[in-house]
Formats: structure tokens, C-alpha cells, sequence
């Protein structure tokens, strides 16, 4: 699949500047696991606080701090190739935006309850069954975020694969979130929308963006 042989490339590719970029980079956050509990002090402010998981090149949240500057950001990036590719391509930084190289997996270790939206754009989708707990949208990943969110629990995802989308609706259903919003064309509906780096390549080869809305009390 296109986004599995892109995301591959992007990961193998080692940028000749990468450590200096991530260790010049203002709004890379290297030591996260002293912030669990007290992110809005690292902000300065008390605003939502909004996460994106697998931030890739960081079209999305960094838009996304631009036009909402009364929330903070956070990106998660797990591979140091493509976070430095973001940095690269977004030098200057935001004051309600950071990021941080991490394995969702450890995300409990990173933030108490301080969460507010989950973002989870384009994710791998692990098509082969023996794979599926490495979604994130399964039910490893959803234990994961119940412990991030301050109150109500929303996650918002797009992704072109229909097979993540269907399995992500049957894990999120299960789990106990009701579905605000599903549709099967996102650029062609009322939703507001900031695409992301695949997200344009993919609406340029014509193929259509899926995203739901999921909220759980």
C-alpha cells in the first residue's frame, strides 16, 4: 500500500543533519517524563491540550497551532528520521506547540490526566490479523489513551485505508465511544479540515480521506 512503502522510505532515510536538528530544535521536548502531571506549567497557560500521535512531517500540527492559538499541541513522533524531517521543515516553533520523540506506548509515562482531543492521522493500518494489536485504535492502544484524558475522551482520525477505519469503529464501539461524526469523503463535507503531508498526496491521486469522530464520557 502506498502509505506503508512511503512511510518505510521516509523512516530509512537517515538526514546527514538529523542530531543537529534535534538537538537545536527549541520546541523538542527531551526530558517529557518530568512534565507528567504539570504540562500546562511547560505551557505557561491553562488552554486544552490537544496530541497528535505519529506527527510525521508536521504539516498538520503545526497548521493546527497556528490557527488555534488559544490550545497547545503536542506531537509524538516515535522514529528520530522523521521528527528531524519535521524540524527541518518547521524550524521555528510555536508557543503552544511541542513535540517529542516517543513510542506511544509510553505515553501514561509522559502525561496524567491533562489530555483533551487525541489526533491519529493516516496511522499505519497492520492489515494482517496476527498484527492488530499494533493499531491504534485497538484495545492495547485505547487502554493506553484512558489514562491521558482530563475529562471527556474524544479521539478524531482520518485515514484513507477503509480496512482501519472499519476495524477502528468496531475497537472504539467496544470500548464504550459513540460516534459524533463518520464520513466516508471528508473533503468533499462541511468538517474543517487541515490535511496533512499524505493527506494531500493522497486527494491529488483522487482517493477519498475517511474520519470519525469518537467521544466517550
Amino acid at each position: 500500500m502506498l502509505y506503508l512503502e512511503s512511510s518505510d522510505i521516509m523512516r530509512l532515510r537517515n538526514l546527514k543533519d538529523k542530531d543537529v536538528l534535534l538537538d537545536n530544535c527549541d520546541y523538542l521536548i527531551r526530558n517529557p517524563k518530568d512534565y507528567k502531571g504539570n504540562w500546562h506549567s511547560l505551557f505557561g497557560n491553562n488552554h486544552d491540550i490537544c496530541l497528535e500521535i505519529g506527527m510525521g512531517k508536521g504539516d498538520f500540527i503545526y497548521e493546527m497551532a497556528r490557527i488555534h492559538s488559544d490550545v497547545n499541541f503536542v506531537g509524538i513522533e516515535k522514529y528520530s528520521n522523521v521528527l528531524a524531517r519535521a524540524i527541518k521543515k518547521y524550524p521555528k516553533g510555536l508557543a503552544n506547540l511541542k513535540i517529542i520523540n516517543l513510542d506511544a506506548l509510553q505515553l501514561p509515562e509522559v502525561f496524567g490526566k491533562e489530555i483533551d482531543t487525541i489526533y491519529l492521522n493516516f496511522s499505519d493500518p497492520w492489515p494482517k490479523v496476527r498484527h492488530q494489536d499494533r493499531r491504534l485504535t485497538s484495545e492495547v492502544f485505547l487502554n493506553v489513551y484512558d489514562a491521558l484524558f482530563k475529562n471527556r475522551k474524544r479521539i478524531v482520525m482520518k485515514t484513507d485505508n477503509l480496512g482501519l477505519l472499519a476495524s477502528s469503529l468496531v475497537s472504539l464501539s467496544n470500548h464504550g465511544y459513540v460516534f459524533r461524526k463518520v464520513v466516508f469523503d471528508l473533503h468533499n463535507s462541511d468538517i474543517p479540515n487541515v490535511c496533512t503531508e499524505y493527506e494531500k498526496k493522497f486527494s491529488s491521486q483522487g482517493i477519498k480521506i475517511n474520519y470519525l469522530e469518537a467521544l466517550k464520557k
